[in-house]
């Protein structure tokens, strides 16, 4: 049963989708074929690329890290929603609950910031061709990654130090799939307003300023393509950065509407499936099926374990 407001919070009922009823095992079995095609998708691209020399630039090593970080958001979400669709709620100790959101919040402040470094590298690529390979050379991905990595776990390491001074008294339950942030301050008898405030600031280094480097690439992507005289010399560039600008909006698009639906919680959860469950499905999808480079990797990949099987 639900704890009483004095009582002090040790586990939390996460109630999920409360109206699936007969659909609920296709629901959880949906879930389940989702979250393995997302891991095995991302591992794979890691593999692909990391086997193929000819994705040895830094495109691709970003991808690796985007798929990386989408494997991270996907096992921090999905196998405990599996558990809550299963059982049609799930109590969840208060400690997993915060190391849930913690690891949720490092994973998608990391996918931000990714994103935005992969739009400067496709700008390079794009609207500066002659010295593409002298800026994007290994030292500065690696320490594009690392910064990337260091904002973070800063911003992670801030959030968790102050809510982790909050004092949770409340009702125990969350209506939602898994421990985010909004949901988790209701449960607090403290006073929220610092927390609130110091969220509202980190949201500028990790979502507003990758935000404006993905929009100011693109704007600049964008007249460097009109300016290309032929119709297949534009479209020829565009599908340089076509799979990028499908993931950036697929996954902005869907933060933006759940800022435009706040107290929407039904709204909010589909929205929250699209960015943490149908987005790490998506990411790997995108990127194979309309990259002729990895698609030519992957056949060359399977040909060499076919001949090695051979012998």
């Amino acid at each position: 049963m639900p704890h009483n407001n004095s009582s002090i919070v040790t586990e939390i009922l996460l109630l999920g989708f409360q109206n699936l009823k007969k659909f609920r095992i296709c629901f959880f079995l949906l879930l389940l074929i989702i979250f393995c095609v997302t891991v095995c998708g991302n591992l794979l691209i890691i593999l692909v690329v990391s086997y193929s020399r000819s994705l040895h630039s830094p495109m691709y090593f970003f991808l690796t890290q985007l798929s990386f970080t989408d494997i991270l958001l996907s096992t921090t979400i999905v196998p405990n929603m599996l558990h809550i669709v299963l059982y049609e709620g799930s109590f969840v100790p208060f400690a997993g609950c915060l190391t849930q959101f913690y690891f949720f919040s490092a994973s998608e402040s990391l996918e931000c910031l990714l994103l935005s470094v992969m739009s400067y590298d496709r700008y390079q690529a794009i609207c500066n061709p002659l010295h593409y390979t002298s800026v994007m050379d290994l030292t500065f991905c690696v320490k594009a990654v690392l910064l990337c990595w260091v904002i973070m776990l800063a911003v992670t390491l801030t959030l968790s130090i102050t809510m982790s001074e909050l004092q949770f008294c409340g009702a125990n339950v969350i209506d939602h799939f898994f421990c985010d942030f909004d949901p988790l301050l209701e449960l607090s008898c403290s006073d929220t307003f610092f927390l609130k405030l110091e969220d509202m600031i980190l949201v500028v280094p990790y979502v507003l300023s990758p935000f404006i480097v993905i929009l100011v690439s693109y704007i600049y992507i964008i007249v460097t393509i009109l300016k290309i005289p032929s119709v297949s010399g534009r479209q020829k560039t565009f599908s340089t950065c076509s799979s990028h600008l499908a993931v950036v909006s697929l996954y902005y698009g869907s933060l933006i509407m759940i800022y435009l639906f706040p107290n929407k919680k039904s709204v909010k959860k589909v929205l929250s499936l699209l960015y943490t469950v149908v987005t790490p499905l998506l990411n790997p999808m995108i990127y194979s099926l309309s990259n002729r480079d990895i698609k030519q990797a992957f056949k060359k990949l399977r040909n060499k374990k076919v001949v090695c099987l051979l012998n």
